[in-house]
């Protein structure tokens, strides 16, 4: 009897072992599968060092352009701060409200424009709200359909006194805006963004 048992709690450890076997083996099957099919990490092709402004390859073509058109404006010996405060508000619209190429709703786009100190609750509220219907595209298969931006207008720049925190800037910039898309699934078609001064940097710290 006594041996009957031992062969007994052999075979029972035996397929134990197997199960474990088997499920890891199942398991490193999946990894390496959802690995292959993981959509590749957006990669920066062109950055502004001196402002801390980076490029990604999955920006649209019109994004790209205006990039172009900034970097051109702040290599220049006296920066055109109106036309780098237009600039600033257009590619922050052009990135944030194209929703077509984010990866998920935590993937919000536009960040670097906006006043660092106020970046990590923009992101925050952006998640709970224009971003929190996007579906995850991690492995390159959503078929959601998204808006894509296709040109942002300025209609109207202005300087202002803005008061923001225990902070003030008497040259503060307001600029008035048109958002167009490749078409019209009713997102945000105006907007207005207030922009401040932050060392070199001019970073929006108000949208209405």
């Amino acid at each position: 009897m006594k041996k009957k048992k031992k062969n007994n709690k052999k075979k029972i450890i035996i397929i134990l072992i197997a199960v474990v076997i088997v499920f890891a083996g199942i398991f490193v099957a999946k990894s390496v599968l959802f690995k292959e099919k993981a959509a590749p990490a957006a990669k920066v092709v062109d950055k502004l060092d001196d402002y801390g402004y980076t490029l990604e390859d999955d920006a649209t073509k019109y994004y790209k352009g205006l990039f172009n058109d900034l970097k051109k404006t702040l290599s220049k010996d006296n920066v055109d701060e109106e036309e780098y405060a237009k600039l600033v508000s257009q590619l922050f619209l052009a990135d944030y409200f194209n929703l077509e190429n984010k990866i998920s709703k935590n993937d919000v786009g536009g960040v670097q424009y906006v006043y660092t100190p106020y970046q990590e609750s923009f992101i925050k509220k952006s998640m709970d709200e224009v971003y929190r219907y996007v579906e995850s595209d991690i492995y390159g298969d959503r078929k959601q359909e998204l808006p894509v931006v296709s040109s942002v207008d300025v209609n109207d720049i202005k300087t202002i006194t803005h008061e923001y925190g225990d902070q003030t800037d008497e040259k503060a910039y307001s600029v008035d805006l048109s958002i167009s898309y490749e078409e019209d699934m009713g997102y945000q078609a105006n907007a207005t963004l207030v922009l401040v001064h932050n060392k070199n940097k001019l970073e929006i710290v108000k949208m209405s």
